[in-house]
Parts: structure tokens; sequence; C-alpha cells
């Protein structure tokens, strides 16, 4: 006689075995915060928890069985994720990175040659109000690049200061893994279209936007490429 069978293809002898006998992880939190949440697809709060399991028998622990990788459990739908989803910033400080780097690059631009043009300063507070600055103005920024050449010492025209190299670095490389393509190609065209604002690029402003480039993960000849295009009108 054959043994009796389930809907899902077992025996029942052995779902009734894995009822008597089984694992079970116990979960301790040991942090929180706010997170990007790729299930919600939001920002959400979660805890960090660590795991220890254990061999049951009738639902009783009875011997250890290891313990489990820190997980990240998000507090809105119970998704449990690894640790490295924390590396993807939450939409508000995504957000204040990318402030951040069109405002830095604004002000490299025009730092390299283009606090004496009212249209590159235009162009340029034009950007950073888009980018989520609003109350941005072209005073703002002339007064900016001046404190910025007073502290350093340079001169507007000269080529990116190693000073500044190092600001662009600080605001784009922390941003640049978390952008597509076009939107990395996006901040250095807003660059461009700063320095052609008053006319051709300077080889001041062609070395500030290579640097951008460079910050952005974006190859040598894909920022001449990009740069040739600003010049062309659309």
């Amino acid at each position: 006689m054959l043994p009796e069978r389930g809907p899902d293809g077992r025996t029942a002898a052995a779902g009734r075995t894995r009822r008597l006998v089984g694992t079970r992880t116990a979960w301790t939190a040991v942090g929180d915060g706010e997170f990007f949440c790729p299930s919600c697809g939001g920002d959400r709060n979660y805890q960090r928890l660590t795991g220890r399991r254990r061999f049951t028998v009738l639902g009783l622990p009875v011997l250890p069985r290891g313990v489990c990788a820190p997980t990240v459990e998000c507090a809105a739908c119970r998704g449990h994720f690894g640790t490295d989803v924390l590396d993807h910033p939450t939409t508000t400080r995504f957000s204040a990175m990318l402030r951040d780097a069109v405002h830095t690059v604004a002000l490299a631009v025009l730092a390299a040659g283009g606090t004496c043009s009212r249209a590159a300063l235009e162009t340029a507070a034009a950007g950073v109000r888009a980018a989520g600055v609003e109350d941005c103005t072209e005073e703002q920024l002339a007064a900016l690049v001046e404190a910025l050449e007073a502290d350093t010492g340079r001169f507007t025209g000269e080529p990116c200061a190693a000073g500044l190299s190092i600001e662009l670095h600080e605001a784009l490389d922390p941003l640049a893994p978390h952008l597509a393509g076009p939107g990395r190609e996006s901040i250095l065209l807003q660059g461009a279209r700063i320095a052609l604002a008053d006319g051709p690029y300077t080889p001041a402003e062609r070395d500030a936007l290579a640097t951008v480039g460079a910050a952005l993960t974006i190859c040598s000849d894909d920022v001449g490429r990009l740069l040739a295009a600003a010049r062309t009108p659309s």
C-alpha cells in the first residue's frame, strides 16, 4: 500500500516530521535608522538585526545552529535585506548631495573665468535653483567665488587649483555611484553651459570641466564629446 501523499506530493509522514523538528531564528535589534527601502521604493525606518538559529523539537529550541548574517528589516513592509542596502542614500540625502554637487560645479566653472560675465552668472544661478537651492542669486554666487579666490590666493582664469579640485571630488565622488550615465552627464553639461554662456571655453574652464568629468567617472573621450556637443545649438 502506497503512503498517503498531500497536495504537494510529499507524504503525510514527512509533513508530520517537519512539524516535529525544524529550525527557528531568534532576532535581536542592535540599531535603527532611516534607509531607502528597495521593496517600498521610498524612505522608511529600519531595524538592524542579528540572529541566532536553533534546532527545534516540537517547536521548542534545543540546540544552537549558528548565527545569521546581520539583516536590515523595514519597519513598513517587514522585508529583510542585506546590510549593503544601507549604502544607498535616502531620497532626502540624495537630493542634498545633488544640490551640493551642482552648486560646487557652478562655483568651479565660474572661478575658472565667468564671474565678470552676467550671462554666466545667470546661467549658473538658474542651474543651482533648478537643483533645489531656490534662493540662489547671481550676487550670492559672485560673492562666493570672490571669497574662494581670496581664501586660496588664486585668480579667475587660472587652471583648477588643488583645493578646488578636492572640493569637486568631495562633492561628486559620493554621488557618482548612485547616478545613471545620463544623470552624471547632465551635471557636466550644466557646467559646460555656464562656461559657454559668455563665449568659447577658456583653457581654465576646460580644465575645471575635465576635473568634473573625472570626479563623475566619465571617461576623457566622453568628456570631450559632451563638451563639443554642448557647443552645438540645439
